[in-house]
């Protein structure tokens, strides 16, 4: 009799950072894609607002709704037995009501049965992360480049070189874990910071573009297998170069369909 594998939980999540084993995150946006990654023993699976740029091809991420996050969400968790399964809160679902951050929130859980949210920013959105929490939604923090607030920002670069600016991060990690949040994402910061982060706080720390000495590391899977071909990050590293693989599989199902080598007699009935 098979037995069913053992699930991973946020709790899962804090025993491995305590006792030094590194969280593989990745992200997931369909069915068969989290199928094949939680099959693989991913432990963590983002169903992030970056399907609004991989999956629709809009420039930011700014433009996907709740309801288009749920519908992704949805299809991630019937594809998998085991990962923990994260959803972004998109942009302008909790930002400056913190009602309205439960209700996106409670929404998410309901309709999708995903396991947390994440959302972006420090202690300018703690009430909205108290709320959601006092539901008992577990929340992800994320902090350091904030796709969310790209036009606030106006580029992609490092964040928090300047002190100033490390400080503030720094103090709002230990916000976001004093406020109950089980994990952080820290995104494109030089990565003395990120150790600094990772020493000072008790819950994981997954990085992305953030170096080595975090809690874990997540990458986009379009950008991992090689499905996007425009975004060359230091941070990336490729480890398939599918984009290509399936090109040269199209051209060559072109070619027998056209030369009448598709079907053969072993294809057909």
């Amino acid at each position: 009799m098979q037995t069913k594998p053992k699930r991973i939980t946020t709790r899962t999540l804090r025993s491995m950072k305590e006792a030094g084993d590194k969280i593989a995150m990745l992200t997931a946006y369909d069915y068969s894609m989290a199928k094949m990654l939680d099959a693989s023993g991913i432990e963590v699976l983002l169903v992030g607002d970056s399907a609004s740029n991989v999956m629709a091809g809009h420039e930011t991420t700014l433009p996907i709704t709740l309801e288009q996050m749920i519908y992704h969400a949805q299809s991630v968790i019937r594809g998998i037995n085991r990962c923990l399964v994260v959803v972004d809160l998109p942009f302008g679902t909790y930002q400056g009501d913190s009602h309205h951050a439960l209700h996106s929130a409670i929404k998410i859980m309901k309709e999708s049965e995903a396991h947390a949210v994440k959302m972006e920013g420090g202690s300018e959105i703690a009430e909205s992360i108290e709320r959601i929490l006092s539901a008992g939604i577990p929340v992800m923090g994320h902090l350091g480049l904030t796709p969310q607030s790209i036009y606030k920002f106006g580029t992609y670069q490092v964040r928090a070189r300047e002190e100033e600016e490390a400080n503030k991060l720094l103090e709002d990690a230990k916000v976001l874990e004093e406020l109950g949040c089980f994990a952080l994402v820290l995104e494109k910061i030089p990565s003395a910071l990120a150790k600094k982060v990772t020493e000072s706080i008790a819950i994981p720390t997954i990085g992305i573009g953030a170096g080595p000495h975090v809690d874990g590391q997540v990458l986009v899977t379009h950008d991992m297998l090689g499905i996007t071909k425009d975004f060359h990050p230091r941070f990336l590293r490729r480890y398939l170069d599918l984009h290509d693989l399936v090109e040269q599989a199209v051209w060559r199902y072109i070619e027998d369909v056209k030369n009448g080598d598709f079907p053969n007699e072993s294809e057909q009935y």
